[in-house]
């Protein structure tokens, strides 16, 4: 019988709040695994045994063996290609991808066959963006009889502990461009530009955020066919946000592209400690309600982002576990509401904040 979780990762940053988190609810099921066998041994053992070790390499084939006993796989590494994940779905495991590239998204997203084959389920953009900012678009989505656009404003802490994977994916985003649809056309433009002001509530107030390539803004024009969708990042600091936003302007982040830059910038980045640890989500849908034009909007506050993209990932993952769903790949909004994962105001997702007005 299968009955196993696999946190691959799971002695990580997010890895080991997401372990944990399952230990309480699937107690001797939960297993962080990874190619370090020494550091899943060592954190198995601060959990006093609530969460098992496994020694995992995912970039070398799998036997079906390893995987024996294994019901859900939830992957808090980056991968470049897609050969596990496809062994996962053909041996009938489900799978949960906490990570970020869409570009990566986009190859899993191939493996519909697979899965359906296996008779599994691949669950995609989980964590706080993508994943709770899916669920917020979905929410003000369904608010409004027509959705014309929906901007996405991620504000992240500087004072907050974050992994080294989450620090690099940051940093090789700062510079370059990407491509987005709107109206159902191509358009390129450029990371940490097409500023915008909005407003994240008290006690941040009005901020510049700019544009970055997180993965839901890609993702929703497809899943819920929102004609354009925008994500846009700040960080607590706003001189530090702006200063970013200038040496993009000034072509000093191309610089990131020399591989001793890149390493000093991550470094300095992970050893900030400046700041708060809070973080802010807004949701803001324009559209059409009772024929009249309108904004619905959505505001998350919160400390802690790993945490939150931990429990968020967890909640998913049990549901996952616990009910039968129909085979297949899906990014998160298409099989859940936000109510079905989170209780919006326990969370400080306060309804008064979920609301429309006539735009003048």
């Amino acid at each position: 019988m299968r009955e196993d979780i696999v946190v691959v990762g799971g002695y990580g940053h997010v890895g080991q709040k997401l372990s944990l988190l399952l230990a309480e609810q699937f107690p001797g099921k939960v297993i962080a695994a990874g190619r370090n066998k020494k550091r899943a041994e060592q954190f198995s053992r601060q959990s006093r045994g609530k969460v098992r070790a496994m020694e995992l390499d995912i970039s070398k084939p799998i036997h079906a063996d390893k995987l024996k006993g294994v019901k859900l796989i939830v992957m808090c590494i980056d991968q470049q290609d897609t050969p596990f994940v496809e062994a996962c779905l053909r041996l009938g495991i489900h799978y949960i991808d906490v990570t970020a590239s869409y570009d990566f998204f986009s190859r899993v997203e191939k493996l519909d066959h697979a899965a359906v084959a296996g008779g599994a389920i691949a669950l995609l953009s989980v964590g706080l963006a993508p994943g709770i900012s899916n669920l917020l678009a979905r929410r003000t989505y369904e608010f409004l009889d027509r959705t014309d656009r929906t901007d996405i404003t991620i504000m992240l802490g500087l004072g907050d502990a974050h992994g080294q994977a989450a620090i690099e994916w940051t940093i090789d985003h700062l510079d370059g461009s990407y491509t987005v649809e709107e109206a159902g056309r191509s358009r390129l433009v450029g990371s940490f530009t097409d500023g915008r002001a909005v407003s994240l509530g008290a006690p941040w107030g009005k901020r510049q955020a700019y544009r970055f390539n997180f993965a839901d803004q890609h993702v929703l024009v497809r899943t819920l066919g929102i004609p354009a969708v925008a994500t846009r990042l700040c960080l607590d600091s706003a001189w530090m946000t702006g200063l970013l936003h200038m040496l993009k302007l000034a072509g000093i982040t191309r610089l990131l592209a020399f591989n001793p830059i890149r390493t000093a910038a991550v470094r300095v980045f992970g050893s900030m400690r400046f700041g708060s640890d809070a973080f802010a989500l807004k949701v803001e849908a324009s559209g059409i309600l009772d024929g009249k034009p309108v904004i619905a909007e959505c505001l998350l506050h919160g400390s802690n982002e790993s945490a939150m993209t931990a429990k968020a990932a967890a909640a998913a993952a049990a549901s996952l576990y616990r009910a039968a769903r129909d085979p297949g790949v899906y990014h998160i909004e298409q099989l859940f509401r936000l109510e079905d994962l989170f209780d919006p105001a326990a969370e400080g997702i306060q309804t008064a904040v979920i609301h429309s007005k006539c735009i003048s």
